[in-house]
């Protein structure tokens, strides 16, 4: 029997209908029932009846930004789905038919790994931070400083584009910015911004934003695309031709695409490069700014994403490589670039699936208020033993860098829309690293220059090749000189590190703790339960237990104590020079000091050296518990006579008198960067197959997974519980033409009325293998017509001291609980209308948190609304709503209930309940 999850029904929310009955029938949907403690949704909750099926509602007191992070429900640690958005900044809808069954408890709301629906209570001040470390060492080169070629600037604007699953057409709009005086080809640099508000109104009020898309009339466009305009003009005075394009059009659909909107993004990227690599062949055919620039090199592209455009970036450059199912892709033309790297500006990732071959510097703003738990990190760790290993995948944290301030139109007093601070500041609770004004936090001009720089650290890595900027991006802890006086550190997998522990693999450790990055057990997981703040190395993905994502907690209590990481198969560290290792301690702490050693498969052992590591400045909202990459000489292991092609354990001794730690991952290292070559791997994506229940018999479907490509590799296929949300994963070899990933689901008929069923499956790629779309399933669709409800009043007419009675029934039975809102509404003629003081207090109370005092109109209550609920297999349900006696003479006094529609207001034709009630003198 399939059941709605139910939210809520007390006894005194069952008992939420009053008065008569109007005769009519109306049309009942499936509504959840009970869950939280008493009976009652947290404030802020609510269901709506939806004209299809009902709405999980949250409405938020303040104002929540259009961001790029997703808002997402959750109950009882498990993810119930992905809200739509209203309109206004304040609601959030989730249709429940998408949503698991079970019991609802602990309804939160979360984004980027910040919980939305709740503030800490500022009892007492937060513990005082960190300061700023101390500059790091000037690099070799200065990648910020301009060159010495002038710009130009300029616009095109295209015939827009209807991309896969959107219904309303994206726009192909982009600003130029290139270099003049220059001969022969320049490199492309392609700019692609964030989810952000799309339109305003001109000369408006503060906040008079939305996610409108077209823009609605008297409002403009959001002009987000112009916000790199100094980082495109840095690039071209160094010889790129750059173009920003624009995606108001996917901000303003995407929270009806199943991957966030990162295929679509992925498309219009192409989209363009499509066109410059046709004007590159006909300079005739461009738009005047493009035919004013150098030609364009197609074969030399640098990709830059600012958050969910990081994920549209990366998604380009893994289908420019692996051509993604033509059903669901924007673009159809040929491949006619190379991506030679991108850079991602506090990124998302939902899928956590990044390209592995091609080379990614990832910016982590240590106070990003928006993707706050700074997923982005996965572009670096996610990539680890997927492919070769020779692409270089670097990640800078900029401490006291918020979200925003990397666009200028996304940033008070520089751009032309209602803009702001992504990171929150509490006027009663200011944050001791991020609130403005503290030592860490950086203006805005000074985060746009840091990013500039790194952006440009990029180009001249990935693109020009040039090895000398490396040691800004690789955790050789240099420094940019044109970034000060942000602090900005490094750390990185790829390129010339070879062999190394990598705690996702088999590996057994001895006085330390093998932790998990996602576990709901405090006891599994890495932080577990008194972490002030988060780690990037550990955002949460779709589930909450994963397998496969590791690393080493190490914690001592006394100097000498040691942990020892035994890997499986010997490790081979000849040719590296050093031994890097990335680790992280507690924000705010100093000093912890480590003896690092190995041992080879003979015996011989080696101490390497002695480290020390300081914590990150961070507080409670902060995911500042990131890895420095910290390096030892492989000198005294030679001198030892340790056989570095074998090597079985590495170990790690507390110097300190006590302290914690946990070790990411340790790779045999030296300088340079290796060639890169894109290897030749299979390609999955999961569809979504949509089906009808039917009426009888039992028919078997099989989820929708593409395998395309060439070559074999291995995948983790994660099929979540449609009762329970909780996934089972297992390892899957997957080829082309193979049928491994098969997931079959049966899908049994009937005639009664349910909800509809989401079978989901998710896929993360492991080794030898890419994902695209990373999740899909099966949707069954309940085709039985509901049934219909009338009321029966028992006792519509009574005297004051007695309770009104109905008995409501329905048509017949269903699969799943049945239920209608009702909200009170004036009584006609002009009648006098029962007051909060004609009926029982604590029934008032329970349901609708109102007091009697001060009298007045049920019809004036705020928030009174009355459910039915006759749970899945009956037929009908007796309720009542008692009165008092008030012992004041009055004529008979009325009520009415109106049933609702979607948005909580009376339907107008609607069941419409209505009651009188008599003096009892």
């Amino acid at each position: 029997m399939v059941r709605t999850r139910r939210i809520w029904v007390t006894a005194a929310a069952v008992l939420a209908l009053v008065g008569g009955v109007s005769g009519t029938a109306a049309h009942a949907r499936p509504v959840p029932a009970a869950a939280e403690s008493g009976g009652k949704l947290p404030p802020g909750w609510r269901i709506d009846e939806g004209r299809s099926a009902p709405q999980l509602v949250w409405r938020s007191a303040r104002q929540v930004p259009m961001g790029d992070a997703r808002v997402e429900f959750r109950a009882d640690g498990r993810l119930l789905g992905v809200p739509k958005p209203e309109r206004d900044g304040h609601s959030f809808r989730l249709g429940l038919e998408a949503a698991r069954t079970g019991e609802l408890t602990d309804l939160q709301v979360w984004s980027g790994g910040r919980r939305l629906d709740t503030r800490s209570a500022a009892t007492e001040a937060p513990a005082a931070a960190a300061g700023p470390p101390a500059p790091l060492p000037a690099g070799p080169v200065d990648p910020g400083k301009p060159g010495h070629y002038r710009t130009t600037t300029g616009e095109y604007r295209l015939k827009s584009v209807r991309l896969p699953g959107f219904s309303v057409p994206v726009e192909m709009s982009a600003v130029v910015v290139a270099p003049t005086g220059v001969t022969g080809p320049r490199p492309l640099a392609l700019f692609l911004h964030g989810r952000h508000a799309t339109c305003y109104t001109p000369h408006g009020d503060d906040g008079q934003a939305s996610g409108a898309w077209p823009c609605p009339a008297g409002t403009l466009p959001i002009p987000s695309h112009r916000g790199y305009l100094r980082d495109q003009r840095l690039l071209a005075s160094q010889g790129y031709v750059t173009v920003s394009i624009s995606a108001n059009g996917i901000n303003g659909q995407d929270w009806q695409a199943e991957d966030g909107g990162a295929q679509a993004r992925s498309s219009l990227i192409r989209l363009h490069l499509g066109h410059w690599a046709d004007w590159a062949q006909n300079p005739r055919q461009a738009p005047p700014i493009v035919r004013e620039a150098p030609r364009a090199d197609l074969s030399r592209v640098l990709l830059i994403g600012h958050s969910r455009g990081g994920e549209g970036v990366n998604r380009a450059a893994l289908d420019s490589l692996y051509p993604p199912p033509a059903a669901q892709d924007g673009y159809h033309g040929k491949v006619s670039w190379h991506i030679s790297g991108t850079v991602l500006i506090g990124p998302t990732v939902f899928g956590q699936n990044p390209v592995p071959d091609v080379p990614s510097l990832t910016v982590l703003p240590g106070c990003d208020g928006d993707v706050s738990d700074l997923q982005g990190e996965m572009y670096v760790d996610g990539t680890r033993a997927v492919s070769a290993g020779k692409a270089l995948h670097s990640a800078v944290y900029v401490i006291g860098a918020n979200h925003n301030f990397f666009n200028t139109e996304w940033t008070p007093g520089q751009a032309q829309a209602p803009a702001e601070d992504d990171f929150y500041d509490d006027p009663d609770r200011r944050d001791p690293v991020c609130s403005q004004g503290t030592a860490t936090r950086l203006t805005a001009d000074q985060e746009h220059r840091a990013g500039s720089t790194y952006i440009a650290a990029a180009a001249r890595l990935f693109v020009a090749g040039d090895d000398k900027v490396r040691p800004l991006l690789d955790g050789s802890g240099r420094r940019a000189p044109s970034a000060d006086p942000a602090r900005v550190l490094s750390h990185a997998v790829g390129a010339n590190r070879g062999a190394g522990f990598l705690p996702d693999g088999k590996v057994t450790v001895s006085g330390g703790r093998l932790c998990a990055a996602a576990d709901p057990d405090p006891a599994a997981a890495c932080l577990g339960e008194g972490a002030e703040g988060g780690s990037p190395h550990f955002a949460q993905w779709e589930t909450a237990r994963e397998s496969g994502r590791n690393a080493v907690a190490l914690r001592w209590t006394s100097v000498g104590a040691t942990t020892r990481v035994k890997v499986a198969r010997p490790v081979s560290l000849k040719g590296a020079e050093a031994l890097a290792l990335r680790v992280f301690v507690p924000p705010n702490t100093k000093g912890t000091r480590l003896d690092v050693a190995v041992t080879d498969t003979h015996g011989r052992r080696a101490t390497l050296g002695r480290v020390r590591v300081d914590g990150l400045p961070g507080s409670e909202r902060t995911a500042s518990y990131w890895a420095r990459e910290l390096r030892v000489p492989l000198s005294a292991a030679r001198r030892a006579g340790v056989d570095l092609s074998s090597v079985k354990s590495l170990e790690m001794t507390g110097r300190s008198s006590s302290g914690k730690a946990w070790l990411m991952d340790a790779w045999g290292w030296r300088p340079g960067t290796a060639a890169v070559r894109a290897a030749v791997l299979p390609r999955v994506d999961v569809g979504r197959l949509r089906v009808d229940e039917g009426d009888s018999g039992v028919r078997t479907y099989h989820v929708p997974v593409r395998v395309s490509g060439r070559g074999s590799g291995q995948i983790r296929l994660y099929v979540v519980d449609p009762a329970t949300g909780t996934a089972k994963d297992r390892l899957v070899t997957v080829r082309p033409g193979g049928r491994a990933v098969d997931v079959p689901v049966e899908v049994r008929g009937n005639t009664r009325y349910g909800a509809d069923l989401s079978y989901d499956v998710l896929v993360k790629a492991v080794h030898g293998a890419v994902v695209g779309s990373y999740r899909g399933g099966l949707t069954v669709h309940d085709d039985d017509p509901a049934p219909e409800v009338t009321v029966t009043p028992l006792a519509d007419r009574v005297t004051e001291g007695s309770a009104l009675k109905w008995r409501i029934s329905l048509s017949k039975a269903a699969d799943t609980d049945i239920g209608a809102l009702f909200v009170p509404v004036p009584p006609g003629g002009g009648a006098p209308e029962l007051s909060t003081k004609d009926v029982d207090p604590q029934w008032l109370a329970d349901a609708s948190g109102a007091a009697p005092d001060p009298e007045r109109p049920l019809s004036k209550v705020d928030g009174l609304g009355l459910w039915l609920d006759i749970p899945a297999g009956r037929t009908s349900l007796d309720v009542s709503v008692p009165t008092v006696v008030d012992r004041v003479g009055e004529p008979a006094e009325s009520v009415g209930f109106r049933q609702t529609g979607d948005d909580g207001t009376p339907l107008p034709d609607g069941l419409l309940l209505n009651g009188t009630v008599l003096d009892a003198s």
